[in-house]
């Protein structure tokens, strides 16, 4: 199996490697487009006399700001959220909505996906035909240590759980609602599967034998190199739908015709 190389940190420190964030750089290319908006519609009025509407300044923003977002290369998604935030803003205020949802709506968001600004790893589900195709992963003839990092709701591990009694299985989150719910529901069911919150990086992989993780590409480099600096010779690591960079799989698998593949790593 082919291995990468740790890559180089990032020169200037937590404060460069802040600015690089997506989030951050998103936040950033809104800012500069309502400068540009606003000075732009300073110099129509001043110049031609011609006022130009909310919803047309709106419109004008979101599109400066989609634009610079292509020209730094940001994902697809971040081209969408820049190009609709402003005029979804400014909708918002126009249906005179209480202040009370907005509070609401942003301490779900907040609790349901925490730090993915600096992550990158927004909220994965997976599903039942996923965990029956992990489920024939794991080894049948000792007990095993496993650990689905990025658990969300709990689903795979309080399955696996169920499924392998003599087995020890685990789930690490880092926003506080998935974790809050997995723990009710092991709580609930009785399940012997334990969730902690905490990023995952504070975990050393050595104790576990089947690593799981559904994350997303911008993880999977670092994923990699935690893995291959950490776990033991002939453990697994197993990624869903992500495959790493560079490295070539000792497995790749299909839970059915056309879905996701799960790419399967033998250290």
């Amino acid at each position: 199996m082919k291995k990468t190389r740790r890559q180089a940190a990032v020169p200037g420190g937590p404060a460069k490697r802040f600015f690089t964030l997506p989030a951050v750089r998103a936040l950033f290319f809104q800012l500069i487009s309502l400068a540009a908006t606003i000075f732009f519609s300073t110099v129509l009025d001043a110049c031609f006399g011609v006022n130009i509407s909310a919803w047309h300044a709106a419109c004008l923003q979101g599109s400066v700001a989609a634009g610079l977002a292509w020209y730094g290369r940001l994902a697809a998604w971040w081209l969408i959220i820049e190009l609709f935030f402003a005029p979804a803003v400014l909708l918002g205020l126009s249906a005179q909505l209480p202040p009370s949802l907005f509070l609401g709506a942003f301490l779900l968001f907040l609790f349901l996906y925490w730090t993915t600004f600096r992550t990158q790893v927004p909220f994965y589900p997976s599903g039942p035909r996923v965990w029956d195709r992990v489920a024939d992963l794991v080894p049948r003839d000792r007990e095993v240590a496993f650990v689905d990092i990025g658990s969300g709701l709990g689903g795979l591990t309080l399955y696996l759980a169920q499924r392998f009694p003599a087995s020890r299985f685990s789930g690490v989150e880092i926003a506080p609602l998935p974790w809050l719910v997995s723990v009710l529901r092991a709580g609930i069911a009785g399940s012997a599967a334990r969730f902690s919150r905490q990023d995952y990086h504070r975990l050393h992989f050595a104790q576990y034998d089947v690593v799981f993780a559904y994350l997303s590409p911008a993880a999977m480099s670092d994923l990699w190199h935690k893995a291959c600096a950490e776990m033991r010779s002939g453990s697994l690591l197993i990624s869903y739908e992500f495959p790493i960079p560079d490295v070539v799989p000792s497995m790749v698998l299909s839970p059915l015709a056309g879905d996701a593949e799960l790419h399967i790593f033998r250290i």
